[in-house]
């Protein structure tokens, strides 16, 4: 994933919609893998929040969709090896 500047509103743009893609399911099926993945209770508790704003990221802090999609992205490169 590249890195975003938050402070950017392009990159800020880009990272609601890549955010809003996801469903519901799609945060769940994460927040299985990060669980399975031993991954600590903060992590686990913002893919919460989440899949509970899925489709709505406007309800988010840059900050937090940015870690977010950060977490997504390592899960998928950490099930990929």
């Amino acid at each position: 994933m590249p890195e975003y500047d938050i402070n950017d509103p392009t990159d800020l743009d880009i990272m609601k919609s890549t955010f809003d893609m996801y469903s519901a399911d799609d945060w769940e099926e994460y927040i299985n893998a990060a669980e399975a993945m031993n991954m600590n209770y903060k992590n686990i508790k913002i893919l919460k929040t989440a899949q509970r704003k899925a489709g709505i990221s406007k309800y988010l802090s840059p900050k937090v969709i940015q870690w977010v999609l950060n977490l997504v992205e390592k899960i998928d490169s950490d099930e990929e090896e």
